[in-house]
């Protein structure tokens, strides 16, 4: 059975051959023909471009496809807005954010684009809040007899003597992503899938930010906090993010440094 089918509304644009990055496609008499099967990593390129709809991927379906017609575009202003607005939250309302809008910000996470396709992104989400509280006492247990203690020095001094949630910021819920140990993409992908995930999130009145000294200590071989979220030794984390509702809305959105770029021409 044919990888690639094309039907009768093929007009032979070439819009499929010139996108596949693989080079699985070229122009025969009644239009695009696979010559290169086993190259395909499943894009989708090739079934999004054509005009016609006249092209279909077993590896991926046009079925599985959504019209990008019917959406509008972000003018240049929105799309700065939107991409401004983005805060890490540290001040969660004390509400565990349901499975079923979880469920919506991982899904939008695997939509991400990973390198040549190669994704590879599995997820663990943490509902338990006590889990939480306890990752969070063994992740400050291995911070104070680490190399590193130096640059996390006023998270275990806010953990231990002001009682502060120096690792969850007490946020409900916890996204955590992991990857096969010997998957060469697997930061890389993990970053991109859980930037998705951040920059969904607010539209579903959520809040998040990057729980890297968790995230550091839980990538550790052998970490106890994988076994205490049953991460197998097949798997490590790539990734973690805190999720929850943001206690405080931002009313302004903040400058950074002046842009450092150089032109070569």
């Amino acid at each position: 059975m044919s990888l690639i089918t094309v039907n009768e509304r093929c007009i032979k644009c070439g819009f499929c051959i010139k996108e596949c990055p693989v080079d699985v496609l070229q122009m025969g008499e009644k239009g695009p023909e696979e010559v290169a099967s086993t190259n395909c990593n499943a894009c989708g390129h090739c079934v999004a471009i054509c005009p016609n709809s006249a092209i279909d991927n077993e590896k991926a379906p046009l079925a599985l496809q959504v019209d990008a017609n019917n959406f509008s575009k972000l003018n240049p202003h929105q799309a700065e807005h939107f991409l401004r607005s983005r805060r890490s939250i540290r001040n969660y309302h004390d509400k565990p954010v349901s499975r079923e809008i979880l469920s919506k910000l991982v899904n939008i996470a695997r939509l991400a684009p990973t390198a040549s396709n190669s994704q590879g992104i599995s997820y663990v989400i943490v509902e338990n809040k006590q889990l939480l509280e306890k990752a969070a006492e063994i992740t400050i247990q291995m911070a104070e007899h680490s190399p590193i203690r130096h640059l996390i020095e006023a998270a275990i001094i806010g953990y231990r003597e002001k009682g502060l949630d120096s690792v969850f910021r007490g946020a409900p819920n916890l996204i955590i992503a992991i990857a096969d140990k010997d998957f060469p993409y697997a930061k890389n992908n993990a970053i991109s899938c859980l930037t998705y995930l951040e920059l969904f999130a607010p539209s579903l009145g959520l809040g998040t930010c990057w729980a890297g000294i968790f995230e550091h200590f839980a990538a550790i071989e052998n970490s106890p906090l994988s076994d205490l979220f049953n991460i197998s030794e097949e798997k490590t984390v790539v990734g973690a993010v805190m999720v929850g509702y943001p206690k405080y809305q931002y009313t302004r959105l903040v400058d950074r440094n002046s842009l450092d770029a150089t032109f070569i021409m």
